[in-house]
């Protein structure tokens, strides 16, 4: 078939038709990739969030930090863990793992501090644990702010993953590479930046969803 008469879009679908198997194996690669940064991310980042909540004094040395880390440009950052884990998925795991840090910890903290004291009064009037005003009363009313945080961390992660192609770990972004290196590349180009695009947009979509209905306030209406 001859490319050079068809437009972009008519090259776009042909790319497609021709690969549409590998563009998916790419789509879910660098999704897997993303959730994981993020996941491990929510590991790490909603305890010590709950931490400095309780401690304040730390709150301020510990989102400082974290957005020391955010303002490293993000090719920087995979250039720099490249040189100490090599090439491969793992550099791009914990570039998004570090980048997903400041915006989960920060709505953890926001979302605790939030929460009413006299609530937790009335809790520990009752007899609770501290525990038991964690996971029952503190940790269900802020929920809705730290889902806001992962969802955050999830969409920025998705537009690093698709740098993480230099570093051979795949994905989106290797199309999209592919594309820049080909003579007419364009169609190539889309074929990795819109589903980049949809697969931020979908995720965004489902975790405001999930958010909703973990709000105990939008719940009840």
């Amino acid at each position: 078939m001859d490319l050079q008469n068809m437009n972009v879009f008519q090259q776009f679908i042909y790319y497609f038709s021709e690969n549409g198997g590998y563009v998916f194996e790419q789509f879910v690669r660098h999704f897997l990739i993303s959730i994981y940064g993020v996941v491990f991310a929510a590991i790490v980042a909603i305890p010590v969030g709950i931490m400095i909540s309780k401690k304040r004094k730390l709150a301020n040395w510990i989102i400082r930090l974290a957005n020391i880390i955010q303002t490293v440009p993000s090719l920087a950052m995979i250039s720099i863990l490249m040189i100490a884990f090599g090439l491969g998925i793992n550099v791009v795991i914990i570039t998004v793992f570090l980048y997903s840090l400041l915006p989960i910890i920060k709505n953890t903290y926001t979302g605790m501090v939030q929460v009413d004291r006299a609530i937790l009064d009335v809790g520990k009037g009752m007899g609770m644990t501290t525990f038991q005003r964690l996971y029952m009363v503190e940790l269900p009313l802020a929920i809705s702010v730290i889902m806001a945080g992962i969802r955050n961390a999830l969409v920025v992660a998705i537009g690093i993953t698709a740098i993480g192609a230099f570093v051979g770990a795949g994905g989106l972004g290797d199309i999209i590479i592919r594309g820049t290196n080909a003579t007419d590349g364009a169609s190539i180009i889309l074929a990795g930046a819109l589903p980049t695009a949809l697969m931020a947009i979908i995720s965004d979509f489902v975790l405001g969803k999930i958010e909703k209905r973990l709000d105990p306030v939008v719940t009840k209406q």
